[in-house]
């Protein structure tokens, strides 16, 4: 369940693993990392740079199943974190004929990134969940830092949640 408490984040980056790549959201004030896979990682990334795709890959797939539904994203929440694995809610808005209702779907947090960054929905963390997690920031600033060092390109940055959230983080 999602509450007015719940704290806005924004995607600061994606570092590449040997296992997949890690996911680093923050509030201006704390970085977590969230670890997903290669393909979904591929996904986040893509939708951060606004990349086009010459076919529709699965969060496209989804989105068209969305659209053709009534269904709006109309926010992510990361609400849980059991033995290092994060846990994450879907809230969706669907419309129809019969009116207007709220569905609220378990998900991954991974999946949940990239519907929210396609969608252009916010992503909020649980205060319980934000304040067992990790604090990553240094593991962040160290991946800026290789990287400036090998002259790699940023590894991208995007503003999800509200506008104050986007002031924060700035």
């Amino acid at each position: 369940m999602s509450t007015s408490h719940d704290i806005p984040v924004n995607v600061k980056g994606l570092v590449p693993t040997p296992a997949g790549c890690g996911v680093f959201l923050s509030n201006g004030d704390k970085v977590i990392a969230i670890f997903v896979d290669h393909s979904v990682a591929a996904a986040i990334t893509m939708f951060l740079h606004k990349i086009k795709k010459p076919r529709p890959l699965t969060h496209d797939l989804i989105a068209s199943i969305f659209a053709g539904l009534g269904v709006t994203v109309q926010k992510v929440v990361i609400n849980d974190l059991q033995d290092d694995t994060f846990f994450a809610r879907l809230f969706l808005i669907q419309e129809n004929e019969l009116g207007k209702s709220l569905v609220e779907i378990d998900a991954r947090p991974s999946d949940s990134i990239a519907l929210a960054l396609q969608q252009g929905c916010p992503v909020f963390v649980s205060p319980l969940v934000w304040e067992r997690a990790e604090d990553m920031t240094w593991a962040l600033e160290q991946a800026a830092r290789e990287q400036e060092e090998g002259g790699e390109r940023d590894f991208g940055e995007s503003d999800l949640g509200d506008e104050d959230a986007d002031d924060e983080a700035e």
